[in-house]
């Protein structure tokens, strides 16, 4: 059975108890008492005195009278208080005083117990157990904040490179479209690239070999983020402006001369490169179309992207196209082909459905017939270069003050120069 005398077990949070008081004798009884159950004691007659001890060894405990010569113990609370700020020390004060008014004042200036003179065993024993509970908590919490801190200034540097590495891939993504208008003869071509965040996974992207022929495409990957984009990368491949032998879209003639395949067999060809690769659940949806410069008549192929839209001279517009499945999806699909012929000054959008899908300021999405509606304004502008920067700029002007974009948005413009 413990000693009558015991407080609290050895393994304890209070170690250090500070005793002050300008009685000696007072000081004595208390400081026997701590010390028989363990604890290191310190003792100091004067506020003062034990301020000292606090800036060389501050304590776990401190038991304090209230009235001393000096400073008084509740002006030595609040002075322990402002000094010691890197770990809480419980403040007990010793008083004769009962009144509620004046304990009062006694925890509005920082104590947080009170023991009344004279001190029993029993109360000693319950008040330093009570303390005990409290400078507990309050350690483990102070060692789960610091946990935290640590955990978060790793996360923290975590982040920075993640950010790091997706703002150099976003500079290698801009450059598989290095280029936002491109003229051929009296045609001209303009292209629109802006992802959601750092990356996305939209591209748009064009290529000829030439014969008043030119290959153009607006793709769209399932997904956000640095899957998507990876996939974005290697469609890109596949579609290359310069390497005509990796293009699948291009087949060689004689003389090692290229042209390009019916728009139907290349989403074929995609899609069984597709469904042939494993690890990919990806999927994604593709319009590309197959330009005459001299007739101006466009072959395409709709594979689940939204339906280009034909803006006539006349200031009328027509969606085009009948849908069609993604490709990746399923290995045995096919797709038809469809044909448009321009006008000279006529235009021909491929785009994403994050335009169309784009939050307005009422809450409302932009829809095909808004889609129509900022284009015609575009179409009142300048080359097809220009006509797709106005286009974003009229769409940002009904966008809500400060919104970012939910989705990619994308889209490339064929104008119809005449032969």
């Amino acid at each position: 059975m413990a000693d009558k005398e015991s407080l609290v077990a050895p393994a304890r949070a209070v170690c250090r108890v500070l005793v002050v008081d300008d009685s000696r004798l007072q000081r004595k009884i208390l400081s026997a008492q701590l010390a028989r159950s363990g604890f290191a004691v310190m003792e100091a007659g004067t506020a003062e005195d034990a301020l000292l001890l606090c800036d060389v060894e501050p304590p776990d405990l401190v038991i304090s009278d209230w009235m001393m010569p000096g400073m008084t113990g509740i002006e030595f609370c609040q002075t322990l208080r402002a000094r010691v700020s890197t770990r809480y020390v419980y403040f007990i004060l010793l008083t004769s005083k009962t009144e509620t008014a004046e304990i009062a004042r006694g925890l509005e200036g920082g104590a947080d117990d009170f023991l009344t003179k004279p001190v029993s065993g029993d109360e000693l024993r319950a008040r330093i157990a009570a303390g005990e509970r409290i400078l507990r908590m309050e350690r483990e919490l102070t060692e789960k904040n610091r946990l935290l801190s640590d955990t978060l200034a790793e996360l923290r540097c975590v982040y920075d490179s993640i950010n790091r590495d997706l703002i150099q891939a976003k500079k290698i993504q801009e450059s598989l479209v290095p280029e936002r208008a491109k003229s051929f003869g009296a045609s001209r071509f303009g292209l629109l690239l802006k992802p959601s965040g750092h990356i996305g996974g939209d591209l748009v992207g064009l290529f000829t070999p030439g014969f008043n022929q030119v290959g153009f495409y607006s793709l769209d990957v399932s997904g956000h983020g640095i899957t998507a984009a990876l996939l974005t990368a290697r469609l890109a491949s596949y579609l290359s402006p310069t390497n005509f032998a990796q293009n699948i879209a291009m087949e060689p003639r004689q003389w090692h001369f290229y042209g390009l395949r019916k728009p139907p067999d290349v989403a074929a060809a995609l899609n069984a490169r597709m469904t042939n690769d494993t690890g990919i659940d990806e999927y994604f949806t593709m319009v590309y179309g197959v330009a005459d410069l001299f007739t101006g008549s466009v072959r395409m192929v709709q594979c689940g992207h939204p339906h280009p839209l034909l803006l006539r001279t006349d200031g009328t517009a027509e969606f085009l196209g009948d849908g069609g499945m993604p490709i990746g999806m399923f290995a045995d699909v096919g797709w038809s082909q469809f044909d448009v012929t321009l006008d000279r000054g006529e235009r021909l959008m491929f785009y994403s459905d994050g335009l169309t899908e784009c939050r307005l300021k009422d809450g409302s999405m932009l829809e095909p017939q808004g889609l129509v509606r900022i284009a015609q304004k575009a179409a009142a502008g300048g080359l097809a270069g220009e006509f797709v920067d106005d286009l974003f700029w009229l769409l940002s002007q009904e966008l809500a003050p400060g919104a970012s974009l939910e989705d990619d948005v994308s889209a490339i413009v064929f104008e119809f120069g005449g032969a």
